[in-house]
């Protein structure tokens, strides 16, 4: 049984701090989410090789990794977004207008190197805009905010190109998508792999991850707290859109052309690994660690569902699904150790 131990620290200019840590459970450990997700890929992988001997193999194994993470690239962004409580729905149109962007800049002249730097900025203006907005008029939900910017970006794209495309990149760019480390590593997973670590640095080990925990649990305490709150959802959604116009290069690169219906419905997916993971869309709960996993369980799923030839219908009703389980499997554990015929029974357990 865990037990919380109290600390009392005595500095040198006589004040006492006190400081109260919770103790090591090996039951607490065991029931964190993120070993249901461990098991959700164990199965996923099971499945994936009974319907296709042919995937129990490194390199498709990497080969099918690939071609999900330019959605893996905005989730955990994404995370800090819903755990300051807010939402955006319009990071596949900002892939989408950054990449309309880069293609066109690219068109009328521009360097290649110059006309990613345009699609990045591009990007983070977008963010920022949404990040502004939310903060200037606080009685709006974000919700609304980005389903509103999510149609005005995707609308400029198509304004821009119609139904028109754009090609002929030079070589070097599509080799972002195609290069491997030894022929076997993609760069594009070295790079989600540091990202990662990036931002479970930054939300578990920084003053910043920390403060984005307090206001998703209530920004008005936080405020009251000394948090500049308006400054950091200012930078989370800028962030967001920052690395939306990443994923737009990499997916730029992956497919040699630009349209402007290109990522069209990743928001949905995106948001979906965020949840799976344990990021609460209340606010204030989720780790990175999980955000990572639940990306390999919907990315080999969906690769998986794609072997036997489902449908797209099919594969957004599993996904779904996963997410009902996600939501309802934690609700459910509380409400029943929070029962009261469930505390008189574990209380008859331990007398006999």
């Amino acid at each position: 049984m865990a037990k919380n131990i109290t600390k009392q620290v005595m500095q040198s200019d006589g004040t006492r701090i006190i400081s109260a840590e919770r103790g090591f459970s090996w039951k607490r450990f065991m029931l964190q989410w993120e070993w249901m997700l461990v098991l959700m890929l164990i199965i996923v992988n099971i499945f994936n090789i009974s319907v296709s001997p042919n995937y129990a193999n490194v390199k498709n194994i990497l080969n099918a990794t690939r071609d999900f993470l330019d959605k893996a690239i905005v989730v955990f962004p994404m995370a800090f977004v819903l755990m300051l409580g807010e939402i955006d729905i319009s990071v596949a149109s900002i892939m989408a207008l950054s990449a309309t962007i880069m293609g066109v800049a690219y068109q009328a002249g521009v360097p290649m190197a110059g006309a990613i730097c345009i699609a990045l900025a591009t990007g983070t203006v977008c963010g920022f805009i949404n990040g502004i907005i939310l903060v200037k008029f606080p009685e709006l939900s974000s919700m609304i905010v980005t389903l509103s910017t999510q149609i005005i970006f995707r609308g400029i794209a198509q304004i821009i190109l119609e139904t028109n495309s754009v090609g002929g990149f030079p070589s070097w760019f599509t080799r972002i998508a195609a290069g491997k480390i030894g022929g076997m590593v993609p760069y594009v997973m070295v790079f989600v792999i540091v990202e990662a670590l990036f931002f479970a640095y930054l939300l578990h080990y920084t003053k910043f991850g920390r403060r984005c925990y307090a206001m998703g649990n209530s920004v008005t305490v936080a405020k009251f707290s000394g948090v500049k709150t308006n400054k950091i959802k200012i930078i989370v959604f800028t962030m967001a859109g920052l690395f939306s116009a990443i994923a737009a290069v990499y997916l730029a690169s992956k497919m040699s052309s630009v349209r402007p219906d290109v990522a069209k419905g990743y928001e949905l997916d995106i948001i979906a690994m965020a949840v799976l993971g344990g990021v609460s869309t209340s606010g204030g709960k989720g780790r990175i660690l999980g955000a990572a996993l639940s990306i390999l369980v919907i990315g080999y799923l969906r690769y998986g569902l794609g072997l036997i030839n489902a449908s797209s219908q099919i594969i957004m009703i599993v996904v779904g699904a996963l997410l009902i389980i996600a939501v309802a499997i934690p609700s459910f554990r509380d409400s029943i150790g929070n029962a009261n015929w469930f505390r008189k029974l574990k209380a008859m357990v331990s007398k006999s």
